[in-house]
């Protein structure tokens, strides 16, 4: 990765350490004045509208927005874009209508995998809690590389120090408060990257006002806005169902439906965090097309950057720290809560023996995050890891929440769903140059399959591990009942 080096790595240091204290600080004070397990895993279900919503939105927008619209809209067009607003935006939507039923039909519930024990059984519940703390644990994984890449494009410094001062930082404050100072520190979180994410934007404007604008792209890079471009179609409907399909699997997510204070603040909340998300998702892949349209040889997962900070210099490269670290931390801390609070609730249905489910799944979440800082330090795709988890809540959304609906739909028939479409969107899922997959151009040769498979393998990917196994099973009863 290129480096600007517009600030030195010592004050990057500094200005880390300091806001990463200033959380620990903030979450642990505030946290003494909420103790007891239900305030740890729901804060007592009493959190108001403001709370709520300013929680939703830090939780959902973190470092990845400065990274992952921008560099996925450089090759895949106004489809990336609109995809990832809608995707990561409209799951708020469902959980409107999903979140309300839950709250009546599971009053008690405390996590998505507990209910999908009551519903289904525990064997179903054992795969969706595994394949729910793998994909958060590459979440956090990618949460972290994001930060650390960003600060050594600005200052050179080494990805292990970052990875390490926010993954340190979060789990102090987190492990100790529990979702109560998760929250209380999201608003603070919420306030900051509001105010700073206005401050970059006003200064994009003030740098490509000209330019930044549909006309400026249709002059310069008409293909990306054109409906005759394959990635606009593919990369929209792939990102839509990614994004789509793990904000309703995010345990994080569920973990705010059960803490609001009643349903009328859940529905305020999710309301307000959609109008709030969706234009912010938006203009940061919008930020790629321009970067784009300015330099076709932009590194895609610094498109964003490269409209403002080699123009702006040292200052805004130190409001652009305080943003990554901000929205780091804020989904770092509802990560590493959502994980706790899954084996806490859930644990001793799988893990025999163990008594002190709290302290356990502290020493869990602590080798976690000792995995997290090993691979966030050796700089991986960022938006590639996120595609990666994305895949996992892809192969197992549709068949867990449709047999909510049909209650004739057995846990073997969602287990077997779910493990088929979770094989084959592994195989055809793309290398980290998107050239080829296991199954085509490993096993099989890419030119034994149709154009559109091997030149769309996300895509693919994807649309198979998502659609497939459930359509399978729905054209087999559509058979038995003729």
């Amino acid at each position: 990765m290129d480096q600007l080096n517009l600030i030195n790595q010592t004050t990057s240091i500094l200005i880390t350490l300091v806001i990463s204290l200033l959380f620990i600080v903030i979450g642990i004070i505030y946290s003494k004045k909420h103790q007891g397990i239900n305030n740890y895993l729901l804060a007592n279900r009493s959190v108001g509208t403001f709370s709520l919503t300013a929680s939703l939105v830090a939780s959902a927008l973190g470092a990845w927005i400065l990274f992952g619209p921008a560099s996925a809209a450089t090759w895949g067009g106004i489809g990336a874009v609109i995809g990832y607003a809608l995707g990561t935006a409209f799951p708020l939507f469902i959980l409107i209508y999903l979140g309300e039923k839950f709250r009546k039909n599971y009053s008690k519930g405390k996590t998505l995998i507990e209910v999908i024990r009551i519903r289904y059984g525990n064997k179903l519940f054992k795969l969706i809690l595994f394949l729910s703390i793998f994909y958060m644990t590459i979440f956090l994984i990618a949460e972290v590389t994001a930060v650390s890449l960003l600060v050594k494009y600005i200052s050179g410094t080494n990805l292990w120090i970052t990875a390490g001062i926010v993954i340190i930082t979060s789990l102090i404050y987190t492990l100790y408060g529990g979702l109560r100072a998760s929250l209380f520190t999201d608003n603070i979180q919420f306030v900051i990257f509001g105010l700073l994410l206005l401050i970059v934007f006003t200064n994009i404007f003030s740098f490509n006002s000209g330019n930044f604008n549909f006309e400026y792209i249709i002059q310069n890079k008409p293909y990306l806005l054109s409906s005759n471009y394959l990635p606009n179609f593919t990369a929209g409907l792939t990102f839509f169902i990614a994004v789509a399909a793990t904000n309703l699997f995010h345990q994080g997510n569920w973990q705010r439906v059960y803490a609001a204070k009643n349903y009328e603040v859940l529905k305020k909340s999710l309301i307000f965090s959609f109008l709030i998300i969706l234009p912010i998702v938006f203009l940061m892949g919008f930020s790629g097309l321009i970067a784009v349209s300015q330099n076709e040889t932009v590194i895609p997962d610094l498109a964003f950057f490269s409209l403002i900070l080699k123009e702006n210099g040292a200052q805004l490269s130190i409001i652009i720290i305080i943003l990554a670290i901000s929205l780091t931390v804020s989904s770092i801390d509802t990560l590493i809560n959502a994980i706790s609070s899954l084996i806490i609730v859930d644990g001793n249905k799988v893990f025999k023996g163990k008594k002190d489910y709290p302290n356990f799944s502290k020493q869990i979440i602590i080798l976690l995050s000792i995995i997290a800082f090993l691979i966030a330090s050796k700089g991986l795709s960022i938006l590639y890891l996120f595609l990666l988890a994305d895949l996992l809540c892809c192969a197992a959304v549709m068949s867990v929440f449709y047999g909510f609906y049909n209650k004739k739909f057995s846990e073997k028939k969602a287990y077997v769903s779910i493990l088929f479409g979770l094989m084959i969107g592994l195989l055809l899922f793309p290398s980290t140059d998107f050239s080829k997959s296991i199954l085509v151009g490993i096993i099989f040769p890419s030119n034994m399959f149709p154009d559109f498979i091997s030149q769309s393998l996300l895509f693919s990917s994807f649309i198979i591990a998502t659609f497939v196994p459930l359509t399978v099973w729905k054209i087999k009863e559509y058979g038995i009942r003729k």
